[in-house]
């Protein structure tokens, strides 16, 4: 069994994008997904990936939750795998143990460069810090992210991509559920 999470973007937050988590699971089921389930009420599905990539499951979840659910809203599928490296590779660790709620994963819809990266840490007018390329990017909000102008439609025009944020508290949890 190959455990995934896939990470939707924009719902339940701010009263848009409105899902209740047993929905979402009932959808996972009704389109096939195997052993289902939630964490938090900020759009985490777990799921037995059944060997299918994380483009494909992307695919199928934005077209059959825009169909079934009228929802229209960018998946993010990693693997465990994805989570391990992502654990692995955070720039942040020790704010990772002393602030792990303010520190960041940025899961984007496609990969970034480092140039990109560049550009979006030179935007940045606050005391923000921006680290990684690729799939992922940390974001250390050391005021917190709910005042910071660095948002997601501020790392999306810079970063030419979309994505969802999760903090590290659940990163690490989602890592731990998706382990092999």
């Amino acid at each position: 069994m190959a455990k995934a999470v896939a990470l939707l973007r924009a719902v339940n937050v701010g009263g848009t994008g409105k899902i209740a988590m047993a929905d979402l699971k009932a959808f996972a089921v009704d389109i096939g997904l195997g052993e289902p389930e939630t964490l938090l009420q900020s759009g985490n599905l777990l799921f037995d990936a059944g060997g299918k990539s994380p483009a494909t499951l992307e695919k199928l979840l934005e077209k059959e939750a825009a169909s079934r659910l009228d929802l229209k809203t960018d998946f993010m599928v990693r693997t465990g795998k994805d989570l391990a490296a992502v654990r692995k590779h955070n720039p942040f660790t020790k704010q990772a143990r002393s602030d792990p709620g303010f520190l960041h994963v940025h899961f984007l819809k496609s990969r970034a460069t480092a140039a990109d990266v560049k550009t979006l840490v030179a935007a940045i007018k606050g005391p923000e810090q921006v680290d990684g390329s690729g799939a992922e990017i940390f974001i250390f909000y050391p005021d917190g992210a709910g005042h910071s102008k660095l948002t997601s439609a501020v790392i999306a025009r810079h970063l030419g991509t979309s994505g969802t944020s999760r903090n590290w508290n659940t990163v690490t949890k989602l890592a731990a559920l998706t382990a092999d």
